[in-house]
């Protein structure tokens, strides 16, 4: 079966798609927005990937998110919950971890059939 990668850089691609599923890296919004703004520009690069794979978000296997912080929980499900599709919710997982700087809040690693 053949590998597609999209959005290749020298550490990671953006999105790889094997078969009929893809993988899409993890997405991080702006650094120093509260987490409300980084949810939105997560979910917003989401859309963006997932429309170049060739999927969207009825088609959502499974989103892992990472908080900096689960004080931030409910502001990030505000968001999460207006954007998911209410038919076709993903497996989902939420926890919390150190990120990649301090000015991180949320990243969104997400996977769709293609």
């Amino acid at each position: 079966m053949d590998i597609k990668r999209i959005g290749i850089g020298p550490r990671m691609s953006q999105a790889v798609i094997h078969g009929n599923t893809a993988y899409l890296a993890g997405q991080v919004g702006t650094p120093g927005a509260d987490v409300a703004s980084q949810t939105r520009d997560c979910l917003a690069a989401v859309d963006k990937l997932l429309a170049e794979v060739g999927s969207d978000k009825s088609r959502l296997l499974q989103v892992i998110i990472w908080l900096a912080d689960m004080k931030d929980f409910g502001a990030m499900n505000e968001v999460y919950d207006a954007w998911i599709d209410p038919a076709a919710p993903a497996a989902r997982a939420c926890g919390e971890a150190k990120l990649a700087t301090p000015e991180y809040l949320v990243e969104f690693i997400v996977t769709a059939a293609v």
